[in-house]
């Protein structure tokens, strides 16, 4: 490499002395010079500081940040160039503590594998199955005739002429146009919603709830169920240090609740589901989490997602009034994440939603727990997640705090109007009276009762084999069996910089090119080890995605044995 001299030379604009290479300035031996200028010392001890201050910047600025550095040394046309204006060490520090393990580096190898097939490089097999993730039309399943045939009608309202649709396809589509501006779903919508629709949401939140009525201006349309979550934490986090909001989440969770938390400098506060009992919850261990929490924040926020994810358990009524007393008794916010309420599965189990058992538990508390119920148009029998639709519906929320919400969701216009579009169609579906009944009846029980199918199915064979016990699937989309792994297995993880969970799941999909998410990914007890898999797959295909896991987890166990 070339020495870099540092020599005492005029610059180009005259204002005193600099260091070169070359002809080229290099600015930050001018920062230096220029400040060591401003001293009254002898030459000799001038350039001697002016050696140590610059080769100690030098070290700290190359060890900081060195693809940084080597651009500032750069020059274009004699001109140096500057840094990046926006670097890892100056970006916000809440963001590069997110991580999304649902898309994280196992996901990522799984788009490079599939990239490497397409090229014609040879694997142990021909597809890559990515079971990482409730995306139910990616793994097959057919749309929902009524909900695809009213939203092309509202794309393409030339077809209102087409006598291919039926009438009441047609009534609907002319309904939520008419409610648009332009009569168009191109154009933006009111910001909380369009009316009509939260007026639909509303009436279909009181018939779930057996006619427990439901304000229209409480409801907001979202960008699915995940935007008005982070929404309303938004509203709720605040304060530094020990007065910093305190969220209570469960582990296992769902990962945005903890990237959304560490975006918005919240304090997590874990409390652990218990999965000798199906992953259920006890209050005590609620309370536990909460006093250990309050020697270091300020707990605010209590989480439930019910049907759960990634555990796949349905709470029962008392556990559901469980939790809404100790919300009553320490002055918690509750956030009930019910996107799954239609995925039930066990006989022995039923989805109640926490309005209902709020309500029916009478106005000591209905009058005064704050409460966020969200749904969505991604899970259930739709499995519509592209479209993007969702709404959440506030109990007794401060007017003034409803206010400000108003402006904060103002900010970002409106919900995708097709995504809006689409709750209402599931809110308000097709009624015994109307052409599409039948049909409409038909491929939604179908659905679920394939994906109940699935569920027992997924129990059933992986409690087969030695190393994985997996819980009953009462609901939702998801199983999270527990995996027992050899010593010598967790050593070669921790050799490689590996957790042992994703040291198996990287090792699974390298193999048999199957994709699913470690369990370290969603939080687990000390000690345990997990995946999560989705039981979306076609049904044969998921006999197969499961017998290969439980081969590959025989022939782990043996090699590391």
């Amino acid at each position: 490499k070339k020495t870099r001299t540092l020599r005492p030379t005029t610059s180009r604009s005259g204002r005193g002395c600099c260091a070169t290479t070359g002809n080229n300035v290099d600015p930050l031996a001018l920062t230096h010079w220029h400040r060591l200028s401003a001293l009254n010392v002898s030459h000799v001890s001038f350039f001697f500081m002016f050696q140590i201050s610059l080769v100690s910047s030098v070290r700290v600025t190359q060890r900081r940040r060195p693809q940084q550095n080597k651009m500032s040394q750069q020059a274009v046309d004699g001109v140096p160039r500057r840094g990046k204006v926006l670097t890892l060490d100056n970006m916000n520090p809440n963001v590069k503590r997110v991580e999304y393990a649902v898309r994280g580096p196992i996901v990522q190898r799984a788009v490079q594998i599939e990239k490497e097939l397409r090229e014609g490089i040879k694997k142990p097999f021909t597809e890559v199955i990515k079971a990482n993730i409730g995306d139910a039309h990616a793994m097959g399943q057919k749309p929902i005739t009524f909900l695809r045939q009213v939203l092309a009608l509202c794309s393409y309202p030339e077809l209102l002429e087409d006598d291919k649709f039926p009438s009441d396809a047609k009534k609907r589509a002319r309904r939520i146009l008419e409610a648009c501006g332009g009569h168009s779903i191109g154009a933006y919508s009111a910001s909380q919603g369009i009316e009509c629709i939260r007026q639909d949401v509303a009436a279909f939140i009181e018939r779930r709830d057996g006619g427990i009525p439901s304000n229209p201006d409480n409801i907001f349309l979202s960008t699915g169920a995940s935007d008005a979550i982070v929404t309303m934490l938004k509203l709720l986090v605040c304060g530094e240090g020990r007065d910093r909001t305190g969220v209570m989440i469960s582990i296992p969770q769902y990962p945005l609740y903890s990237a959304a938390l560490a975006d918005l400098g919240a304090v997590q506060i874990n409390y652990y589901l218990d999965e000798d009992k199906c992953w259920g919850l006890d209050v005590t261990e609620l309370k536990r989490a909460l006093n250990e929490a309050r020697q270091h924040c300020d707990p605010r926020v209590l989480c439930i997602i019910n049907p759960g994810n990634p555990t796949g358990q349905v709470q029962s009524r008392k556990c559901i009034e469980d939790v809404i007393r100790f919300a009553k008794e320490e002055h918690l916010f509750l956030m009930a994440d019910e996107v799954y309420q239609e995925n039930v599965y066990a006989e022995n189990c039923k989805f109640h939603s926490f309005k209902k058992v709020l309500f029916e538990m009478g106005p000591e508390f209905s009058s005064t727990v704050e409460m966020a119920s969200f749904h969505s148009t991604s899970k259930c029998y739709m499995g519509e997640c592209g479209f993007r639709g969702g709404y959440m519906e506030l109990i007794n929320l401060d007017p003034e705090v409803k206010a400000q919400l108003i402006k904060l969701v103002s900010v970002r216009l409106c919900p995708p109007i097709p995504g809006q579009a689409l709750l209402d169609l599931v809110v308000n579906p097709p009624q015994p009276n109307e052409p599409s009944y039948t049909t409409f009846t038909k491929e939604r029980t179908a659905v679920l009762a394939t994906l109940a199918e699935k569920a027992q199915l997924t129990e059933q064979i992986f409690n087969t084999v030695p190393g994985i016990t997996c819980n009953p699937v009462q609901g939702a989309m998801y199983t999270f069996p527990r995996i027992t792994l050899p010593q010598k297995a967790i050593d070669e993880a921790k050799k490689e910089g590996q957790v042992p969970d994703m040291f198996y799941c990287m090792r699974l999909l390298e193999e048999e090119g199957i994709c699913l998410v470690p369990g370290s990914g969603f939080g687990q007890r000390e000690g345990t080890l997990h995946f999560r898999m989705t039981i979306l797959p076609p049904t044969e295909k998921l006999k197969m995605v499961l017998q290969k896991i439980c081969d590959f987890q025989l022939r782990f166990t043996q090699e590391f044995s």
